[in-house]
């Protein structure tokens, strides 16, 4: 029976690719953070967009 072993020159050649693919999972979860980031960045101007554009109506309802 014979069988493959990870030896020699093929070890460090996929030590090499799972780390290569482990930089670009962090990579990209990085990039889906910093994405995640922005979101809430925007969602959190448009509430107090909405809420300034509430006390202003208030406002002018108050003043006619």
């Amino acid at each position: 029976m014979h069988t493959t072993t990870i030896t020699g020159l093929t070890a460090p050649n996929i030590f090499h690719d799972l780390v290569n693919d482990r930089i670009q999972t962090l990579h990209r979860e990085a990039e889906e953070q910093r994405l995640a980031m922005r979101l809430s960045r925007v969602q959190r101007a448009r509430r107090e967009v909405e809420r300034a554009n509430a006390r202003l109506r208030q406002a002018l309802i108050r003043n006619h």
